[in-house]
């Protein structure tokens, strides 16, 4: 994992919650976690990450996750057994 996954990680765990997080460098950072990432109908993604799947909407028209998001994308990756070092 390169620094911006990393940095990009931390992001999602900190508290308060970040509402500033690029949907893309989310994405990223599951392609680099080894996810399947498969594209539903309209904005909707699911992400199939060491068994645990969920399906989240990308934001649009802006590029950035809202508070909502972040807790939902925090609560996924915690499921799944990725947590910050």
């Amino acid at each position: 994992m390169n620094k911006k996954h990393q940095r990009t990680l931390e992001a999602i765990f900190s508290n308060p919650v970040r509402a500033s997080i690029n949907w893309k460098d989310i994405e990223s950072l599951f392609n680099t976690l080894g996810a399947e990432i498969e594209e539903g109908r309209g904005s909707r993604v699911r992400i199939l990450l060491n068994e645990e799947e969920a399906v989240f909407h990308r934001p649009h028209p802006q590029k950035e996750t809202d508070k909502g998001a972040v807790v939902s994308v925090r609560r996924f990756l915690e499921n799944a057994g990725v947590k910050p070092c």
